[in-house]
């Protein structure tokens, strides 16, 4: 795709973070590549927390996306596995903005909604909504579908963001002319 740009989408997670990375020129989407980096459970969390850092660096090297999203976390009744669940976010936000990239977050319903068309859609439907899509996608793991569906969310934010410009650019325009 010729003025693509290139976004990876991240789905944070402490045993398991996902990513995908696909290709937008206005409304055309294109599949790159998805996967998981994972961390070992028999570790302690300072070292698992440098594997997902690693893993995702090596992801963004082989890439190089232009534009990432993260996934915000979802706050649950155990507040220790959502402080870990947080601390894997961070990280999942630190490798991209060490690579200089901007970063944009999304709530899991938005994720869900945008590409489901509803706030509820459970991980089958994600995973079919991203294989209709990007139909050469092949994620490995819903972690790996659900960092397409990031990337997916993104994408359709920036061409929202760029249809509210040109409105917003003909309007002034509009009012200009009148007066």
């Amino acid at each position: 795709m010729r003025g693509a740009i290139r976004i990876i989408g991240i789905d944070p997670g402490l045993r398991r973070t996902g990513w995908g990375v696909i290709e937008t020129d206005g409304v055309k989407l294109g599949f790159i590549a998805c996967g998981s980096v994972s961390s070992d459970a028999a570790e302690n969390l300072g070292v698992r927390l440098r594997q997902i850092f690693d893993g995702l660096s090596n992801v963004l090297q082989r890439t190089a996306p232009a534009e990432a999203a993260v996934e915000q976390t979802f706050v649950n009744r155990d507040g220790a596995a959502t402080l870990k669940l947080g601390q894997a976010r961070g990280i999942a936000m630190l490798v991209p903005a060490l690579a200089g990239l901007t970063i944009a977050e999304y709530a899991p319903n938005a994720v869900k909604k945008t590409v489901v068309g509803a706030g509820h859609g459970d991980k089958d439907q994600i995973r079919a909504m991203v294989k209709y899509l990007l139909p050469r996608a092949e994620p490995d793991s819903a972690d790996a579908a659900d960092a397409l569906a990031i990337a997916i969310t993104h994408a359709h934010s920036r061409s929202w963001s760029r249809l509210e410009a040109a409105v917003a650019r003909a309007d002034l325009h509009v009012r200009r002319t009148a007066s």
